[in-house]
């Protein structure tokens, strides 16, 4: 069988991150990639110019056109702007009893424009995270998410990933590429172990779509049947090479995307 993974995303009209960076994620790791969309936006590499946001019932009625067809293997979730569209994505996981499910709580967009309309983040918290079997925030989300300051070391960040383990997800991955430092470190948690992720910092302007990249690429190892474990050594290891071949690319003007296909051109 083929492995096939779903994005359940904004679209990002440069093509560098949401669902347009998942799916080429998921091909670039070997995986059949679907979409659920659930936000038309306007950007490209400075910034965002604009959001249209889908009708929450024309979210759910996506999740039953793929559903019903494909036999979806893992779930890679995105930008959720708005709580009745948080609602639709938990009602269609729910109703079609999606597994592997991988959330970024994408908050931000790295121009710095908001995502996620700030009425809907208790949504988020208390609906959407107990329904993951991984949630993936960067430090500056992680820290949103509990209401605290950013994590400054490796200590607090395993602190906070517990904390938000007591949220509901089934494992916690805190993402360090915010923080400071010669390595960008991850910590992974879940109710039974604890990993850290090291990997050298890329100096890089290019980071355009990281996280949408890493939370598919992990994504694609769950949809091939890999261990948790595995699936984000997996995804770090490919991120990185990507960030390291982020600068061949000549992509607009202001933070350009990761090079998805560094393996094939």
């Amino acid at each position: 069988m083929t492995a096939i993974a779903v994005s359940i995303a904004g679209s990002d009209s440069s093509g560098g991150a949401g669902l347009q960076a998942d799916l080429k994620t998921f091909s670039a790791c070997g995986v059949y990639g679907a979409t659920i969309i659930t936000a038309l936006t306007a950007q490209n590499t400075r910034g965002v110019d604009a959001i249209h946001n889908v009708p929450a019932d024309f979210v759910g009625q996506q999740f039953d056109s793929v559903f019903s067809d494909l036999a979806v293997n893992a779930v890679k979730i995105g930008m959720l702007s708005e709580a009745d569209i948080i609602h639709a994505v938990a009602d269609g996981l729910k109703r079609h009893k999606a597994r592997s499910i991988v959330l970024d709580p994408v908050m931000v967009a790295t121009s710095g424009d908001v995502l996620l309309n700030q009425s809907a983040i208790d949504t988020l918290r208390t609906i959407l995270l107990p329904c993951a079997d991984l949630i993936t925030p960067n430090l500056p989300e992680a820290a949103q998410l509990l209401d605290e300051p950013l994590a400054p070391d490796e200590t607090v960040m395993l602190a906070q990933a517990r904390r938000l383990l007591a949220l509901g997800p089934q494992a916690v991955l805190i993402k360090g590429g915010h923080g400071n430092g010669a390595q960008s470190i991850d910590v992974l948690v879940t109710q039974t172990e604890r990993r850290s992720f090291a990997a050298p910092r890329i100096a890089t302007r290019h980071t355009h779509g990281t996280g949408c990249t890493l939370s598919a690429a992990i994504a694609a190892g769950l949809a091939k049947k890999m261990t948790l474990m595995d699936a984000v050594a997996s995804a770090k290891s490919y991120l990185s090479a990507a960030l390291a071949q982020a600068d061949q690319l000549m992509i607009g003007h202001g933070s350009g995307p990761v090079h998805h296909f560094h393996a094939h051109w």
